[in-house]
């Protein structure tokens, strides 16, 4: 089997370490077994998109060396915005086969009814809608629900974080595959996604672990074969261990590159704090990377601390 992975930024700004971290891990996997890299523009929900954006995550990610096979600047079909069709197209085939249903709760809704989550823990829809009169007057636009079966229990292999497993009707409930203002869920279009891309391999940050089972449902209730293999690496977190996509003036590639630091510098300082690479922390290019990569087995499990000094 050839090694296919995939990085998709979403063009809400420009390229931040953390997704440069997970960019040169999925690269230098591909590259490292003679795979095939995908550059996906995950820019579906374009009221977030940042004009200009997508551009410069393309220059930020070859200035760095992680070049690509198929991306938004050889075809259309990696421009997620283009691919409306294709997404309501399953999203027909899941309303055919009796899998989905309307659903006007706000989550204002939502929050009064179902129990209150732990932290890190999502709200679980509370079924409201579910066998609710399909002629009845809605409130406001509908979003669309995926009827999970009860006692849906999806299980995964984590490369790096070992067996996950999930029930998903009590962990989440039925969860949206369209929000009401007719954008689609991301559940939805990375699943079809990556499965009509044949991706083999999918390398991102741990915080999307959890919402992986319901993506692994999705395609099989469409009729996929087997789902990619998972690895999901840890974060990127600023000097006191906060999340950097939620504080304000996040390093971002553009503004090293501003700075004076060489590419090299960055490759360097990310491959060996993720541990693709052993050794000392030295300047290197991506090829170097790919070519002394580490088994997965040995990459950086733990939140990574952003350098003072690159």
């Amino acid at each position: 089997m050839q090694v296919r992975t995939r990085f998709a930024p979403s063009p809400t700004g420009d390229l931040h370490v953390g997704g440069a971290w997970t960019a040169l891990a999925s690269w230098a996997l591909a590259r490292a077994n003679g795979g095939t890299v995908l550059l996906r523009m995950e820019d579906i929900d374009t009221p977030r998109v940042v004009a200009g954006s997508a551009e410069r995550i393309l220059e930020d990610l070859a200035w760095l060396g992680l070049d690509w096979d198929h991306g938004p600047d050889t075809s259309e079909a990696y421009v997620q915005s283009k691919r409306t069709a294709v997404y309501e197209e399953a999203l027909e085939a899941l309303l055919r086969a009796g899998r989905t249903y309307r659903c006007d709760c706000s989550r204002a809704e939502i929050a009064r009814v179902a129990s209150a989550p732990h932290a890190g823990e999502e709200l679980v829809y509370p079924a409201t809608c579910r066998d609710a009169p399909p002629e009845r007057s809605l409130k406001r636009d509908p979003a669309i629900r995926l009827r999970v079966p009860e006692g849906t229990v999806v299980a995964f292999e984590d490369l790096l974080r070992g067996r996950i497993e999930q029930r998903i009707d009590e962990a989440v409930g039925d969860f949206v595959l369209r929000r009401g203002d007719g954008v689609y869920a991301y559940q939805l279009v990375v699943a079809v996604d990556d499965a009509q891309m044949g991706v083999t391999h999918v390398v991102r940050a741990d915080d999307l672990a959890a919402s992986t089972p319901r993506q692994i449902l999705v395609m099989r209730l469409l009729g996929f074969p087997s789902p990619p293999r998972y690895a999901h690496v840890p974060m990127v977190v600023a000097a006191d261990g906060e999340r950097l996509a939620k504080r304000a003036g996040s390093a971002t590639i553009r503004e090293l590159r501003a700075q004076g630091v060489a590419a090299e510098s960055i490759v360097g300082t990310l491959a060996h704090g993720l541990g693709l690479v052993a050794g000392a922390r030295r300047a290197m290019t991506a090829a170097e990377v790919a070519s002394r990569l580490t088994p997965i087995e040995a990459w950086r499990r733990e939140p990574w601390r952003l350098p003072s000094v690159w």
